[in-house]
């Protein structure tokens, strides 16, 4: 298991103190991303060996947002390889080892010369090594598209969406679904999200974002011209979760 430790930072709390969803999101990032850089699988290596990590799916779990300051405990560990597939838990801890918020992600390899999803290297797997899932409900990597949901105004790809793979960041999309909400006067008051990445946007695309909300799952769209999706986000609201994704999970420190 691979733990960063921090406090909770200024740029990642909204208005009410607390860190906020794509803040969490970040945290869980940032910690692969460490894992990888210090086991000498990270990003210089991707780019020599033209290969990339890229997120097929997210399911995070909210048992409450860490407020501002806070000390808390970032983990993560690769549970299983197959194939060009590899699955990662991550799970947050405050200063009194309560968990905070737990997650599953589910990445793909891919061969950026060719395009296409490849199996990592036995060499490379060994290096991350692999432990067992974290105890959770595990939800499909599939997300619903939302059928006759609102249409809003369209997003441009910006530079500050874009990360070092040139394609638009992982939260990005996150952050773009929370803010639509938000502004069509949804509370943020989420307990959990999954994501299902489609494609990759790039600098200078046009998304064009739909949402529907049924049943306390807010489900936002983003998607090109035609309808064809860059991200699916389906976002849980308080009291939508159940006894098992809702128990406050322990791990082994």
């Amino acid at each position: 298991m691979y733990e960063v430790k921090s406090r909770v930072r200024l740029s990642e709390v909204s208005d009410n103190g607390c860190m906020t969803l794509p803040g969490i999101i970040n945290s869980f990032q940032d910690a692969s991303i460490f894992q990888s850089e210090d086991l000498g699988v990270g990003t210089k290596y991707l780019e020599e060996q033209k290969k990339a990590w890229v997120l097929s799916s997210w399911q995070v779990e909210i048992l409450r947002y860490p407020k501002l300051g806070e000390e808390i405990r970032t983990c993560t560990w690769p549970t299983g390889f197959h194939g060009f597939f590899g699955d990662r838990n991550f799970v947050m801890k405050d200063q009194n080892g309560e968990v905070t918020a737990y997650a599953n992600s589910i990445w793909v390899y891919m061969d950026l010369a060719s395009g296409r999803p490849t199996r990592p290297s036995e060499e490379e797997i060994s290096r991350y090594g692999m432990e067992e899932p974290y105890p959770m409900e595990y939800a499909s990597r599939k997300v619903p598209m939302p059928e006759g949901g609102v249409k809003t105004s369209p997003i441009k790809v910006r530079k500050y969406h874009i990360d070092t793979n040139h394609h638009v960041n992982n939260c990005q999309y996150v952050q773009m679904a929370v803010e639509l909400l938000e502004e069509n006067g949804m509370e943020p008051d989420f307990s959990g999200l999954r994501v299902e990445y489609k494609k990759s946007a790039v600098y200078g695309d046009i998304l064009y974002p739909s949402y529907k909300i049924q049943d306390g799952i807010s489900t936002v769209l983003l998607g090109d011209e035609n309808g064809k999706p860059y991200a699916v986000v389906e976002l849980k609201h308080k009291g939508e979760q159940n006894d098992e994704i809702g128990r406050k999970a322990s791990i082994d420190d």
